[in-house]
């Protein structure tokens, strides 16, 4: 058995359901945008932004998040919008990613210029103008290799406040009476509903919506009537969770969202964060939703490099639950979070997981074709089984190529 080298590993076809639009831009093009807008960055150079913001380590997760205060900045006129879902598409492409779900949060870029819906098409106009160039490819377009193609998921905010954006601002300023918790709600539903139209009357790729942003003191249960709202409209349901809060967290995304997949799920084993005070009752608590999760299929998007930067405690790889995920059998796939702020890529985190976790060539091309299957694939069934084919055919002719046997 050959080892399963990073070049082999750039050669398969992959996913990436995990990745936010905001939080995967190239470099130069925040420059470049930034220089256009005339929006202040700590710094006018690649490099003196990878020491300032953009760094290698974080010391927490508010460390992490402070890049997006520029990302997001820029992001706020339909060119902008359009060239870096172009370039995200294209980036990923380049390293051998077959499908991608990019999601971020419409809401913070609604200003006077652009509705919801107008932010969301802007996105699409750059992912699909990207997808025509990349399977116009002879090889592509001969059937010899699976096409490039994408979905796009609107992400929710736990919390907000008025310097969020305009449109948060204005949402409580028409609301300052009401609780926050519902005002969080009903920013979340406006989303859902947002995302359901722009889907159904605009024919945009929208393929579900997620639940981002700060986990402790910000429960899901506030955002459940939106929840609601997408599960009876055949939306699909994806919610961060796990991340920096524990169990609780996952299992409010399961019963209050109905979630299909949940991101990041770093601390679904760690009984300590469970606010029960027997420990036999917090191990019963933990065991019984994971077994739950393993049971319904229920899909853990990992982003090792992202939870190494943002969780203090994970002093190496090696600590990241992932390998009890491996040895209980749940339904995992490899996601990037964030190619800039983590500064990777898929193939980056797959070879970090092949070097330091126990994984066979059978087990790496389970994991790889789970992610195709468990996407939320804008398709209809039929489709979707024939391009999984398709996927699974590519794969196995790039094993054979390499003699990796399984």
């Amino acid at each position: 058995m050959k080892i399963l080298t990073k070049e082999f590993i750039q050669l398969i076809p992959k996913t990436d359901l995990h990745c936010h639009l905001d939080g995967s831009l190239r470099l130069t093009t925040l420059i470049e945008l930034a220089r256009e807008q005339k929006i202040v960055l700590p710094s006018s150079t690649e490099e003196g932004l990878k020491e300032l913001v953009f760094k290698e380590h974080y010391k927490d997760l508010l460390e992490y998040l402070q890049g997006f205060e520029y990302t997001v900045a820029v992001m706020q006129t339909p060119e902008a919008l359009e060239q870096i879902a172009y370039e995200l598409a294209q980036d990923a492409f380049a390293e051998g990613i077959r499908y991608i779900e990019p999601r971020f949060a419409p809401q913070l870029h609604v200003n006077a210029s652009m509705s919801i819906e107008e932010v969301l098409a802007n996105v699409t106009k750059g992912l699909s103008r990207a997808k025509k160039e990349i399977n116009s490819r002879p090889a592509i377009s001969d059937g010899t290799e699976p096409p490039f193609e994408y979905g796009i998921i609107g992400c929710a905010m736990r919390m907000f406040t008025e310097h969020s954006s305009s449109y948060f601002r204005t949402l409580i300023n028409l609301h300052k009476d009401m609780p926050e918790e519902e005002r969080f709600g009903l920013a979340s539903k406006d989303l859902v509903r947002a995302l359901i139209k722009a889907r159904d009357e605009d024919g945009l790729p929208i393929v579900g919506v997620d639940l981002a942003g700060a986990e402790k003191g910000y429960p899901a249960e506030d955002h459940r009537a939106a929840y609601e709202l997408a599960h009876k409209n055949f939306l699909k349901k994806t919610v961060h969770a796990g991340e920096a809060y524990g169990p609780a967290s996952i299992f409010q995304a399961i019963t209050d969202c109905h979630a299909d997949r949940i991101g990041h799920g770093t601390h679904l084993f760690d009984t300590d964060m469970v606010d029960l005070p027997d420990p036999k009752a917090r191990e019963r608590y933990v065991r019984a939703l994971w077994q739950f999760i393993a049971d319904r299929r229920v899909t853990i998007e990992i982003c090792l490099t992202s939870n190494m930067q943002t969780t203090p405690r994970l002093k190496e790889l090696k600590q990241h639950p992932f390998q009890k995920m491996l040895d209980n059998r749940l339904s995992t796939t490899f996601c990037t979070d964030n190619r800039l702020v983590s500064n990777t890529t898929v193939t980056n985190e797959i070879n970090l997981a092949v070097r330091h976790f126990d994984i066979t060539p059978q087990r790496l091309k389970d994991i790889i074709i789970y992610g195709f299957k468990r996407s939320f694939y804008p398709g209809d069934y039929a489709e979707k089984r024939k391009y999984v084919r398709q996927v699974i055919n590519y794969y196995e002719a790039i094993e054979a190529e390499n003699s990796i046997s399984n």
